[in-house]
C-alpha cells in the first residue's frame, strides 16, 4: 500500500496532496481580488510556487495546469503573465475554461499537478 501525504488538511480539502511522487495543489486564487487580471494572475502565480517549494519541487516540475477565467475577455492579459512565470521549455499540459468564480470578484484560479523532484 501506497502512502499518501495530505499538508494543511481542513473539512473540504488539503493544500497539497502528495502521492507516489506527484504534486496535487488545491484551487489557487490571488491574494487581492479587488486587484486587476494581471495583479491577480501573478498572484496566483506566486502561491502556486510556493507550494510547489512547500512540497518539494517547483514550477520547471509541473505536469498540468487547469487554469479557470471568469471572463475570456480577459485571456490575452492572463496568458501575458503566464508566459512571463513559466520557465522556457517546461510548459506543462495545460487547459483553460471560462467558470464562474466561488466569489464575484475573483477573476481567475488555478489548480496544479507537479512531479516532486
Amino acid at each position: 500500500m501506497t502512502s499518501i501525504q495530505r499538508q494543511e488538511t481542513k473539512q473540504r480539502m488539503s493544500r497539497i496532496v502528495i502521492h507516489q511522487g506527484t504534486i496535487y495543489l488545491c484551487g489557487q486564487v490571488c491574494a487581492d481580488a479587488t486587484q486587476d487580471i494581471e495583479h491577480q494572475t501573478q498572484t496566483m502565480l506566486d502561491k502556486v510556487e510556493q507550494l510547489l517549494l512547500d512540497a518539494g519541487s517547483d514550477k520547471e516540475h509541473m505536469l498540468s495546469a487547469t487554469l479557470y477565467i471568469k471572463d475570456m475577455q480577459d485571456f490575452a492579459a492572463m496568458n501575458a503573465v503566464w508566459d512571463n512565470w513559466v520557465p522556457e521549455g517546461h510548459a506543462p499540459a495545460r487547459a483553460c475554461v471560462q467558470a464562474s468564480m466561488a466569489r464575484a470578484e475573483l477573476l481567475v484560479e488555478i489548480s496544479v499537478v507537479a512531479a516532486q523532484k
